[in-house]
């Protein structure tokens, strides 16, 4: 970040935090008919994916997204195939995954692996998606909106906060990040891409003041 990054206060840390547990669905796991790791700049999710196949939790995998600013840098030849590649290093057999090299946004990661499913002769009743912690929410109202005839769980690496910062190693920008996210999560259904989601009280007010305080470079105009 630039120079003029702003530290983050003790006040500021529990609103964050407030957000973090928002974002996380808690689901309880259990076999499903595939799983769906969704691209991003986390190769945590294709690690997270990786272990639940090898614990039986399911048969498929499939893997989606293409590149984005934020990650073409890191995975020039696409989110999906780095995090394929990375996965096959840890033990799940090629045959087992399936890739969607081009989504650019949730909303195709989830249509555009369906439609992979589908080519493959797989319609699940049960899907597991794998995401960033944060974007565990989003990724369910997303994915109940456009595919609402199956069960959808959701999963992320077991980290705290203070782990994902550290594996991030920029507090802002993940502050950032959790901010964007909700925000999402309440812009989304007004425009026809997600289901519409609660938002506890305490959640929303620790939001509206993080923005106050500045942290909206992952906003979007609303």
């Amino acid at each position: 970040m630039s120079d003029n990054q702003q530290a983050i206060t003790e006040n500021q840390w529990r609103q964050a935090k407030l957000i973090w547990d928002y974002h996380q669905m808690q689901h309880e796991l259990r076999p499903v008919n595939v799983a769906i790791g969704l691209g991003s700049h986390d190769l945590g999710v294709a690690t997270h994916a990786a272990e639940l196949y090898r614990s039986g939790l399911f048969p498929t995998l499939v893997f989606t997204g293409g590149n984005s600013p934020t990650t073409a840098k890191v995975f020039p030849r696409g989110e999906a195939v780095h995090f394929r590649e990375h996965a096959i290093e840890l033990g799940v057999p090629a045959e087992a995954i399936l890739l969607e090299p081009n989504a650019a946004n949730t909303g195709q990661n989830i249509t555009l692996a369906r439609e992979v499913l589908a080519a493959a002769g797989i319609h699940p009743r049960t899907v597991l998606l794998v995401s960033k912690p944060y974007m565990e929410r989003r990724s369910f109202a997303t994915a109940r909106k456009l595919w609402p005839e199956v069960e959808i769980l959701c999963t992320s690496e077991p980290l705290s906060l203070d782990d994902y910062l550290k594996s991030i190693g920029d507090e802002q920008l993940v502050v950032d990040m959790l901010v964007g996210d909700l925000q999402r999560v309440i812009e989304y259904p007004k425009l026809g891409f997600a289901i519409e989601q609660e938002v506890p009280e305490d959640v929303h007010a620790a939001y509206e003041s993080l923005i106050r305080d500045g942290f909206t470079s992952r906003l979007i105009a609303s």
